[in-house]
């Protein structure tokens, strides 16, 4: 009978691990679906992270056009601006030698003045 009592004693423990070893299959089935949705997740993470860097990419060789046709467009009103200074300089100083010449003896522009005649009415 020792051997039947130890057989039920073995038997009692084998039913009472049998709950134990369910929940472990499916704590072990639950681990596998997250570590398949985790798997899904990095899987978007991973393209999303890819098209934010094709984004990047073209963000950035846009700002570079930019930049460039902003360089071009300020070379451009600079050169616009220092030819519009050279001619204001010029305009300054030919009214500068005109004026100058105007005050000179060497050029004259005011007509001769005739000497007044004072006309009396009694002379007639």
């Amino acid at each position: 009978m020792d051997d039947q009592v130890k057989l039920a004693i073995l038997q009692q423990r084998v039913d009472d691990i049998k709950p134990l070893l369910d929940k472990l299959d499916q704590t072990i089935e639950k681990l596998s679906e997250v570590n398949t949705t985790v798997s899904r997740m990095l899987a978007v993470h991973e393209e999303r992270l890819s098209k934010s860097e094709e984004i990047d990419t073209v963000l950035f060789a846009k700002i570079d056009e930019l930049r460039d046709k902003m360089d071009s467009d300020h070379n451009s009103v600079l050169s616009r601006l220092q030819n519009l200074e050279k001619k204001v300089w010029m305009g300054i100083g030919v009214v500068a030698v005109i004026s100058f010449l105007g005050q000179t003896t060497w050029f004259d522009l005011t007509p001769p003045q005739q000497p007044g005649k004072i006309i009396s009415s009694y002379d007639k």
